[in-house]
């Protein structure tokens, strides 16, 4: 059924093409960067209530910002596509509220944040805007499209640099989800043109400027890379890649945690890192 369900989007917007170009761009990019919004459940919002919250404006966008703890040491979290802030509950509830002052916020179109629209460039400004107003952040923990986020904003401005940075489950390039979608959809060379140059109107920059293994190779923070072998969502090779061309980082494999990595395990090797970075170790494989 779903498999029908893309394809007849993909014919819709197929036939726009040709009838309604401007259309079929603005709709065909949409897939790419309209999240639909995670509701919160009452247990989520309890616990999101335990944090002193906070917001600032990013392009006229309401931006729901999150404090826990009151430590010297200051760590950003930044969670992935179609989530929000309680995604790192069980990291809060395991950081030592006496060492670290831990700080989320949701991104644009997600959790209790406004808007709709979300992109790689603009969750970068909205990560290097909140970095300014804290002053300084000494780490940063990021989930999938929120690593490549990170990534990409210490590319941008390496004075933010925080003293190490943790992606788990890592996309590796733009490029791949327009070739994806372009695949599930069947959508016409002219469609593809379309959506393409919409894109490139919007961010300034073709689909394949965005590589994370790219941005990483200018990074000199250390880094700890975590991703799962039998990740649906995003390939582990965009992580090996992202290791290779990142000469500080650190690389580990998991296998039966899936893209969220939702483990104890993982948890505890991003403390440990967090406590103390090590980098240019390759580490055995995690398993659930």
């Amino acid at each position: 059924m779903k498999k029908l369900i893309m394809r007849a989007v993909g014919l819709y917007l197929n036939a726009l093409a040709w009838i309604a170009p401007k259309k079929a761009a603005r709709l065909g990019l949409s897939l790419f960067c309209y999240p639909f919004r995670t509701p919160l459940s009452t247990k989520q919002k309890a616990f999101l209530d335990t944090a002193i919250q906070s917001s600032f404006e990013h392009n006229e966008v309401r931006i729901q910002t999150y404090r826990w703890g009151s430590g010297p040491r200051n760590i950003l979290l930044v969670h992935g596509w179609q989530s929000h802030t309680y995604r790192w509950k069980r990291y809060i509830e395991s950081l030592p509220r006496d060492e670290y002052t831990i700080y989320a916020f949701d991104a644009p179109g997600h959790g209790m944040s406004g808007g709709k629209f979300l992109s790689v460039p603009l969750y970068s400004e909205v990560i290097e805007n909140f970095i300014i107003r804290l002053g300084s952040i000494e780490s940063i923990v990021s989930h999938s499209i929120g690593s490549f986020s990170a990534i990409y904003t210490l590319y941008r401005n390496p004075a933010l640099a925080s003293n190490n940075l943790v992606t788990l489950a890592s996309p590796g390039e733009a490029q791949e989800f327009f070739d994806f979608y372009a695949r599930t959809l069947a959508l016409s060379p002219r469609t593809i043109n379309l959506i393409t140059t919409r894109f490139e109107e919007l961010f300034k920059k073709s689909p394949r400027y965005f590589s994370a293994p790219h941005f990483a190779s200018s990074l000199t923070v250390p880094g700890l890379i975590i991703h799962d072998e039998e990740d649906d969502d995003t390939s582990v090779v965009h992580s090996r890649r992202i290791h290779e061309a990142w000469k500080t980082s650190r690389f580990i494999m998991t296998k039966g945690f899936g893209h969220n990595l939702r483990s104890d395990l993982v948890i505890q090797e991003v403390i440990n890192f967090l406590s103390k970075p090590s980098v240019g170790i390759n580490e055995g494989t995690l398993v659930s």
